[in-house]
């Protein structure tokens, strides 16, 4: 009994500095401003074979630096066949930062990033393949917002796991 307390009362404080620590979101495309994505992209329908586009696309020259836009711990970095060569980061709030369509992954799975670590480069992998480069930058949370279901698409109860990355692009920036 002494054994199982010990460790739920681990796991409890896990999850509260998990939901207590600060996002402190950044632009994980190098020098990106909002020139270089389309503001009305997120939850985009129709999309393709996703139905919805569940992120927003930053566009920027093939091999231009990708920074984790939070600090966290690198869940995946590897390769599969929609997203090309991906990363996912579980950061603050146990939210899963999805980072897709990579040229190159320069970090590794199980490994620590902060807000200045490179973690790729931009490309054109997946079914991105022939388009122009970008990344596809998606946010994940395990706490669904309910107030964010959207009955006017397909996938609608899906939005409340997805937060718009847009919204914090834009309390930092100016240009």
């Amino acid at each position: 009994m002494k054994k199982r307390t010990k460790i739920l009362l681990t796991i409890s404080i896990i999850i509260v500095i998990g939901l207590l620590l600060p996002q402190n979101l950044k632009m994980p495309v190098e020098n990106a401003t909002k020139k270089d994505y389309n503001k009305n992209s997120f939850w985009a329908y129709p999309w393709g074979k996703s139905i919805t586009h569940k992120g927003v696309d930053i566009f920027a020259k093939k091999g231009t630096k990708i920074r984790s836009s939070v600090s966290g711990l690198v869940l995946y970095s590897g390769e599969i066949p929609v997203g090309g060569k991906i990363s996912l980061i579980i950061g603050p709030k146990w939210r899963i930062h999805y980072y897709a369509h990579l040229n190159e992954n320069i970090t590794s799975t199980l490994s620590w990033v902060t807000h200045k670590t490179v973690i790729g480069t931009v490309g054109a992998t997946g079914n991105a393949k022939g388009k122009p480069p970008h990344l596809h930058y998606s946010i994940l949370t395990p706490i669904p917002y309910l107030l964010r279901y959207d009955n006017k698409s397909k996938q609608g109860w899906r939005k409340m796991f997805y937060l718009n990355p847009i919204d914090y692009f834009t309390r930092d920036q100016t240009s």
